[in-house]
């Protein structure tokens, strides 16, 4: 009991914002004499957890290990901080951007001292517990955004009186935000923005929580927000009103909530069907049907041949998963490999896929994934493209093992240097022009030599080719977590400097190693994403201190310097001020000249590198119809 004494003291000097949290929790552990040590349960909890939830990524496969009995060991756990080092009791539980799948893990009610908890950025689904009270009873801080959680937000939550900051935005709730969260005097930060929220909003001490912490939710209103209409009534018109209207949100609360689970079910089977995978099965009648190959080299080959490659796309054979589809690895019978990739739902006709394949199996470029050829077999989709043994560059720069080798800084500055060529050879030098729109350090693949090829360029056309944009923003398609330019939002518009933005998150993951979405040696204090913490340190004169720490010193503190500004310029927030993906290339192509990794399939340098010259490939990438 001295060592949780004495790291409690330790905390309150290094934080004394926590203080008063930390002496409540102080106080409740002395006084529960069940929980004097709680080893076992701790351990339990994190073994629920893992058990309870879909790990593609394989984050808390390859890190919990529970094979271990000595005193501390979770404490080395992904994503878990303990109290003490020396102690199997959890602090915090951090995993956030994993890939996660499932529903809330009602195993972390075992974790009995938990005070912070972050499940962002996954793919978790269902309701939030209605008694979230007893599970995570003293948390300071709950981080349940960008998830696909539905139903109301838990009144229970009210009970939470350590709480200091609640995110659920960007997910499918419903119904009303409860008053009663007002009344929690230490919250700070509350966020339930793009959320499917009405009613009125509860009014809390902290005037710092504004109007933008409601955005994107379809009947929000009261302080800081519109008035409510309702309050303009007599009170016999509002218990009328309240009747209705709760008769009327009950439904449309309830049709919401049903259209949203069968869509995601739907999607679900469609997609992964990681349980028997039936659409293969509905598709085995038609395995004599042709794959039409764009290059001649390439055997001829049939349905059958990918399903008897993919052992029937069995779940072992996935190799990646997106909002496009689900990539499987094929072993052909002399010993190669191919890529087949299930698309998710393509709404093109029958014509239309076809015409679009053969456009884009005539993209040819030696830092883009070839595609090889397609199929389709009833309602199913499928592309075959060159097998990329390395993987993609982000699983490369944030490997699940922590003892795993760092990348050098040549060959970072080598796949930058080739990424951003294929990228400025789509935007300027292809016929048609494309604007890739999502583009990430997953869609970056690298073959058996580590040259980085892009993928999933013109797929995004190809899936929605009438875009609203407002549904595509709303559902999370309009590109991956931590790259969106920050006009989308104002906009939703994809454009060239779009791509720009994203590709400079790229060159910052390359130069920091950081993942865009949180900054793992940045204090913790700060909350922020990549490109934040980026602005940070540069106003305060610290911008060398975003640099990854196993490259600093070696000879190429000159280049990364350099590097680091090319990938700053890219990210700034007013599009125009940016540069073209042609100059990008040539940037970084002359911080690589000593090294000739650009000998040969230089970019042609184009008319206009502005973008004046883009209205045709905004209609290649999106294919506007009237939606503007």
């Amino acid at each position: 009991m001295g060592g949780i004494l004495m790291e409690c003291y330790i905390h309150m000097v290094l934080n004394r914002r926590a203080l008063a949290v930390l002496l409540h929790t102080l106080a409740w552990l002395l006084l529960s004499s069940s929980l004097s040590y709680g080893t076992a349960t701790d351990i339990e909890c994190l073994k629920t957890i893992k058990e309870s939830l879909e790990d593609p990524f394989r984050y808390l496969n390859s890190s919990w290990n529970f094979q271990n009995d000595t005193e501390g060991f979770i404490c080395k756990f992904t994503g878990v901080e303990c109290w003490h080092p020396d102690e199997n009791r959890v602090l915090n539980i951090r995993l956030s951007d994993m890939g996660l799948k499932g529903q809330f893990p009602r195993g972390i009610e075992k974790c009995t001292s938990l005070t912070g908890l972050d499940l962002s950025s996954n793919q978790l689904s269902g309701s939030i517990p209605s008694d979230i009270s007893k599970i995570v009873p003293f948390v300071t801080t709950l981080d349940l955004s960008f998830n696909s959680f539905s139903g109301q937000i838990p009144f229970s939550l009210t009970n939470c009186s350590y709480l200091n900051v609640i995110k659920l935005d960007n997910n499918r709730l419903t119904g009303q935000i409860p008053l009663q969260l007002g009344q929690l005097t230490r919250i700070k930060t509350f966020s339930v923005t793009n959320n499917l929220l009405s009613g009125q909003v509860p009014t809390f001490n902290d005037a710092t929580i504004g109007p933008e912490s409601y955005a994107n939710n379809p009947g929000l209103c009261g302080v800081p927000l519109d008035p409510c209409k309702a309050s303009q009534k007599s009170h016999a018109g509002v218990i009328a009103g309240s009747a209705v209207g709760g008769v009327t949100v009950s439904v449309l609360a309830v049709g919401l909530v049903l259209y949203f689970f069968w869509a995601r079910v739907t999607i679900k089977k469609k997609v992964e069907d990681l349980e028997g995978n039936k659409w293969a099965k509905n598709i085995k009648g038609t395995k004599g049907i042709k794959v039409s190959m764009f290059e001649k080299s390439v055997s001829k080959m049939r349905l059958s041949d990918l399903m008897k490659a993919t052992n029937n796309f069995n779940k072992d054979n996935i190799i990646g998963s997106g909002r496009t589809g689900t990539m499987y690895k094929a072993i052909l019978p002399d010993g190669s490999s191919l890529m087949v990739k299930r698309l998710q739902d393509s709404q093109r006709s029958e014509k239309e896929f076809v015409s679009e394949m053969n456009t884009l199996g005539g993209v040819k470029h030696r830092n883009l994934v070839p595609l090889l050829g397609f199929c389709m077999a009833k309602k199913e989709r499928l592309l075959v493209y060159k097998y990329m043994s390395n993987g993609n560059l982000h699983d490369q720069l944030h490997p699940v093992e922590a003892e795993a080798k760092a990348m050098e800084w040549p060959l970072r500055l080598r796949i930058g240097i080739g990424a951003a060529k294929g990228l400025a050879w789509l935007h300027h030098n292809c016929n048609p022009r494309i604007i890739h729109r999502n583009i990430s350090s997953k869609c970056i693949l690298l073959d058996g030599d580590f040259e980085p090829k892009i993928s999933n360029f013109g797929l995004a056309r190809l899936m929605n080719p009438v875009d609203t944009h407002l549904s595509t923003f709303v559902n999370g398609e309009f590109g991956d977590l931590g790259y969106v330019a920050p006009e989308y939002t104002r906009t939703l518009m994809a454009t060239p400097k779009g791509d720009v933005y994203s590709f400079g998150i790229v060159l910052l993951e390359l130069v920091s190693g950081e993942r865009p979405t949180h900054v793992a040696n940045a204090p913790e204090s700060f909350k922020g994403n990549l490109v934040e913490w980026i602005w940070h340190l540069s106003s305060n004169s610290l911008v060398k201190e975003a640099i990854d720490k196993s490259l600093v010193g070696k000879g190429f503190d000159g280049e990364l310097m350099q590097f680091l500004r090319v990938a700053s310029n890219c990210v700034v927030s007013t599009p125009k001020e940016r540069p073209t993906m042609f100059e990008v290339y040539q940037l970084l192509r002359a911080i690589g000249e000593r090294y000739n990794f650009t000998a040969d399939d230089e970019i042609l340098v184009p008319t206009d590198t502005g973008d004046a010259n883009f209205p045709d490939e905004l209609i290649v990438a999106l294919e506007i119809k009237g939606s503007h």
